[in-house]
């Protein structure tokens, strides 16, 4: 059981990698395809979290682990970091005031223990972004730890389409 589900999540990303919303794919000097601006709006802002945990959750089975589930306090922190990533136009795990993770998910009254966090500058979906964090073997880590319990989850979207995505984990 544990082989279909995650055999069908990879099918998932494949089909999400190999559809593109328009003509032919744009190739750059390089030969590359160049990347596509994945707009969020509306019912897709809805549907993007439910997607991004039922995605974490199938991986974590896969391998005998139990599932995540969101956290208002540690959402709040993902949220707060991706503006703030935007705002610094850079990628990286402390806020423009100096704050880390740890400080952050204390700022917003979480009493759990921090796990880890990932985060990302792209123009791609939430699932891509989930598929690129599971290639690595340092942010495969943070969604797999078994001691993981609960998630937070958000994106800041710039007028551009670049896409600051945060997640954090705790227990």
């Amino acid at each position: 059981m544990n082989r279909r589900s995650f055999l069908a999540l990879g099918s998932a990303f494949l089909v999400i990698g190999c559809t593109t919303s328009g003509g032919g794919v744009q190739l750059g000097a390089d030969g590359k395809p160049l990347p596509q601006v994945y707009r969020i709006a509306g019912a897709t802002a809805e549907k993007i979290p439910f997607r991004f945990l039922d995605s974490v959750n199938t991986l974590r089975a896969a391998k005998g682990l139990q599932p995540l589930s969101y956290n208002a306090q540690l959402n709040a922190a993902a949220e707060t970091h991706s503006r703030d990533m935007s705002v610094q136009n850079r990628p990286w795990h402390f806020g423009s005031d100096g704050s880390s993770p740890l400080v952050r998910v204390q700022r917003v009254g979480y009493t759990g223990r921090l796990v880890g966090e990932n985060i990302s500058e792209t123009y791609q979906t939430e699932l891509e972004t989930l598929s690129a964090w599971m290639a690595q073997a340092d942010t495969r880590a943070v969604i797999m730890e078994p001691q993981a319990h609960q998630l937070g989850f958000a994106w800041f979207q710039e007028e551009s389409g670049k896409i600051w995505w945060t997640m954090v984990t705790g227990a």
